[in-house]
């Protein structure tokens, strides 16, 4: 069974930047896309961005486009998300998630997932 492991969250001033990691081990390294999930106290999880496994194609929420980036290495099994320009709306448990099927990826209802690593950002 795929585990899935995040770290490098921890506590940042506004305008500073993480870099969070996501390992992947057990099953096979193939997967149609790795994503971050984010969920702040009181709030609904909230979709972060994705990156496809071949090919690279990425996407963004909205909130963080222009100042997240989301990678991966194939060698290493491992997608990460730079965060860079952090607002203190930032603040919240980060997950990660992956799916070999692109119907679930489409749809947000990923197969696998962290157990989420905590981010907050002073103001």
């Amino acid at each position: 069974q795929v585990q899935l492991e995040e770290s490098g969250g921890g506590l940042v001033q506004a305008g500073g930047s993480l870099r969070l990691s996501c390992a992947a081990s057990g099953g096979t390294p193939t997967y149609y896309a790795m994503g971050w999930f984010r969920q702040a106290p009181g709030k609904e999880r909230e979709f972060v961005a994705y990156i496809q496994w071949s090919g690279g194609r990425t996407y963004y929420a909205d909130s963080v486009k222009g100042r997240f980036t989301i990678s991966k290495d194939n060698t290493k099994n491992t997608v990460y998300l730079q965060m860079n320009e952090l607002k203190p709306e930032d603040t919240a448990v980060y997950y990660c998630a992956a799916d070999r099927n692109p119907l679930n990826v489409a749809r947000q209802r990923y197969t696998y997932w962290g157990q989420g690593t905590q981010v907050t950002v002073s103001s």
